[in-house]
């Protein structure tokens, strides 16, 4: 009879992921932490929390789409329904509720600000902590405003690139939609048929919209020169392999879903440019997309995408970024260049 991976020993724990490193050719801490990413999403999306949550960002791609993204992806993006946190400014009928006004979108935002956390520390918190109990596992959750880090101790050699620890960040500024229920299995399952290993079954945002979320980010950066956060990079990648599969073209052709994510971040995530001016969203889906920075804002993208593939975060050889490049700039004239059409 099968056991489970999680109920082996620790020396037996890491054998097995030390033989699904050699029958993969990952790293073992790679696949390690891909199991703890996996028993999370399932701790969560079998709770009633999942009826309201939606599993987004490059995580998803990785994980929901077939190994679209060939790269680890190791943080857990999470958007809980605006309809359910704030069902008292944002009505429950509408589709993608978005504030009338920038007065009203700052009183949304802080009320979002203020109910969020509060959220996951009376309701998320202790669905993961009677998962951990139930399961007798040794993990720590911290909670960090809108984040909750999941801690393990790591039994695989890794590096510093890659945290011991699973992040869940999480937002509350949309519905996440369109979404799908879609399984998700760890990486080191198939070549260990012999174990049984987490899965889970999330809500995950559609495709089409991640690209959208991801160029309009792009975009900033281009604008800006600069990026909130590190791993940066990610991004570009991402939307190369959208392109590749198709993803992106019926993105750029769903105008409605564009406007849509446009709209949205031109509302809750309005930045500016290096000389002040409103960054326009809506122009940027309309005709004046930009996924090609220059300058220093190049030379810092190319450093962050290089410290990817030194940390072996790639499945498989990754494109050079010169490559990574022209890529881009071909999304971005297929992009501009249909809309103008």
């Amino acid at each position: 009879m099968a056991e489970a991976l999680l109920g082996l020993k620790e020396d037996e724990r890491r054998e097995a992921l030390l033989v699904a490193a050699d029958r993969t050719g990952r790293p073992a801490y790679l696949l390690e932490k891909d199991v703890w990413v996996v028993w999370t999403l399932g701790a969560l999306f079998e709770s009633p929390l999942g009826d309201h949550l939606v599993f987004k960002g490059g995580t998803s791609l990785s994980k929901a789409y077939g190994g679209l993204i060939q790269r680890f992806s190791e943080d857990i993006d999470l958007t809980h329904d605006i309809r359910q946190l704030i069902p008292d400014m944002a009505d429950a009928g509408d589709d993608e509720p978005t504030p009338a006004s920038g007065s009203q979108a700052k009183k949304w935002t802080n009320a979002v600000r203020q109910r969020l956390p509060a959220w996951i520390s009376d309701e998320v918190v202790p669905v993961l902590e009677a998962a951990i109990k139930a399961a007798g596992l040794d993990l720590e959750l911290i909670q960090e405003g809108e984040k909750l880090r999941l801690r393990y101790a790591q039994l695989t050699e890794g590096n510093g690139y890659v945290r011991s620890e699973v992040l869940l960040e999480f937002g509350a500024r949309s519905t996440g939609e369109p979404a799908s229920v879609k399984k998700i299995t760890c990486d080191a399952a198939p070549v260990l048929s012999e174990l049984i290993f987490p899965e889970a079954m999330p809500r995950v945002m559609a495709a089409e919209r991640t690209f959208w979320e991801k160029a309009t980010a792009a975009h900033v950066y281009c604008i800006k020169g600069d990026f909130r956060g590190e791993r940066y990079a990610r991004h570009w990648h991402d939307i190369a392999r959208l392109a590749a599969v198709g993803i992106a073209s019926t993105a750029i052709a769903d105008r409605e879903l564009a406007n849509r994510v446009a709209e949205h971040k031109q509302a809750f995530f309005a930045e500016k440019a290096s000389d002040g001016s409103v960054i326009d969203y809506v122009r940027a889906v309309s005709g004046e997309l930009r996924l090609v920075p220059e300058g220093d804002a190049l030379e810092a993208l190319r450093g962050d995408y290089q410290e990817m593939i030194s940390s072996g975060l790639f499945e498989e050889d990754p494109s050079s970024f010169e490559v990574l490049m022209e890529q881009c700039r071909a999304i971005e004239a297929e992009a501009n260049r249909q809309i103008a059409a």
